[in-house]
């Protein structure tokens, strides 16, 4: 592995050349940018050996058991599920030069609200090499920049990755600099959120604590993606079939990602079947923190060294593992002031037949995505027909939910005239 230079001066590197970039890639039209995609997809297949290769010296580095080492890994079977997603972008509706609004005003002056790039994106984003290529299909099919941050776990994935992209971006005779992939270290990360003038928008995709970090030090504009603390409230009146296959789901489907589950508030008067609805769980050995109601029930129904009493560090906790709190509450409201407290405002579910109670939660619950009777496993731009994702918006300006194409752009205002002038 390389040393780098990661002074303020060293990094400006980085940042002068994707900023010039950004004022070719809008001159780009979408036919160009469907055959770059297709190109990149077929181009990840023949090389597919080699981005595993290089995947292979990161796993190396990482423990088998630890959470992310999941979410590192490719695999032949995840390399092809990569082309599919580059050629799905490609087939993606163009979202720039979209009129948004228009009207003609008394004075005759036509107005209109056109979609536009953001410009450069500043992407940090842990051992996910998958992110690599979504975020750069992402960026590319909507006229931005990209400049990405991968954590150093994946180093030598992202370095691969990014190669091939800037080798099939010359190929079209196409400046390589739409993508700039900076030195895996801190240094590096403080010099992007100081890319004044550079950067127009940094989007962290990764832990609380990465998402932590940048809100605080960041001077140019952030989007926050990334942090679910989730939960599903099993109502009284929820169906027991229903609720255990949702929440089995929610939480085993895939541990190490946001929308998995981490805490599931049951309804007092449901604890008797608390047993049956958890019982798959033991299947993956999943460890269960149970609060002093549901540990009484658990005690003697679930496997002993899987199930420990909860403490108040475990509500409100991410585990990104085979693991789960549980909150035994009395009512629907309980559980919404639950959330409130403990939430991070990513997904959340309820299992119920009471149509007040499910308008209640709905209504009162704040998060990007509500679930009703669902697992919230389906947070994801895929599964929300929007292709491919560059995070779960979790906040309120801009974005929220999956940032697809139509979330990597703004707008500008476009006045057309005959020489009207303003009393």
């Amino acid at each position: 592995m390389s040393k780098t230079n990661t002074s303020k001066s060293s990094m400006l590197k980085y940042f002068k050349a994707p900023k010039n970039a950004s004022s070719t890639i809008i001159l780009l039209d979408e036919k160009k940018i469907n055959t770059i995609l297709k190109a990149l997809a077929k181009a990840t297949i023949s090389e597919s050996e080699t981005l595993l290769k290089a995947n292979k010296k990161d796993l190396v580095r990482m423990a088998a058991n630890d959470p992310k080492y999941d979410r590192l890994k490719l695999t032949e079977e995840r390399i092809k599920d990569i082309t599919h997603d580059l050629v799905n972008v490609s087939k993606l509706p163009f979202p720039i030069g979209k009129v948004l609004e228009e009207r003609t005003m008394e004075n005759g002056l036509n107005i209109s609200k056109v979609s536009v790039p953001l410009g450069v994106i500043g992407i940090i984003y842990e051992a996910r090499p998958n992110v690599t290529f979504d975020a750069f299909s992402l960026c590319l099919k909507s006229g931005n920049v990209c400049i990405l941050k991968g954590g150093s776990d994946a180093q030598f994935s992202n370095e691969a990755i990014v190669a091939l992209i800037r080798s099939v971006l010359n190929q079209h005779g196409v400046d390589e600099n739409m993508i700039a992939l900076l030195p895996p270290d801190r240094k590096a990360t403080a010099a992007l959120l100081e890319a004044i003038g550079y950067v127009d928008v940094v989007i962290p995709r990764g832990s609380q604590q990465l998402i932590n970090f940048v809100r605080q030090n960041a001077k140019i504009p952030v989007i926050e993606t990334g942090a679910g603390v989730v939960h599903v409230f099993m109502d009284e009146s929820g169906d027991i079939e229903k609720g255990r296959d949702i929440i089995f789901n929610s939480k085993t489907r895939r541990v190490s990602v946001c929308n998995a589950l981490d805490c599931l508030l049951i309804h007092a008067n449901r604890l008797k079947a608390l047993a049956s609805l958890v019982k798959p769980m033991a299947e993956k050995d999943v460890v269960i923190y149970a609060d002093t109601d549901s540990y009484k029930i658990l005690k003697n129904n679930y496997p002993g060294k899987l199930l420990q009493k909860a403490k108040q560090e475990h509500f409100g906790t991410e585990f990104l593992d085979y693991k789960m709190a549980i909150k035994t509450v009395k009512n629907a409201e309980e559980a919404i002031s639950h959330i409130a407290q403990f939430g991070s405002k990513h997904s959340e579910s309820i299992v119920s037949e009471n149509q007040k109670n499910i308008n209640k939660f709905t209504k009162e619950v704040d998060a990007a995505v509500m679930y009703i009777n669902a697992s919230t496993a389906f947070t994801d731009g895929a599964q929300f027909g929007l292709g491919a994702e560059i995070g779960i918006s979790t906040q309120k300006l801009h974005a929220r939910g999956p940032m697809a194409l139509n979330e990597m752009t703004t707008y500008k205002w476009i006045v057309k005239g005959q020489g009207q002038i303003r009393n």
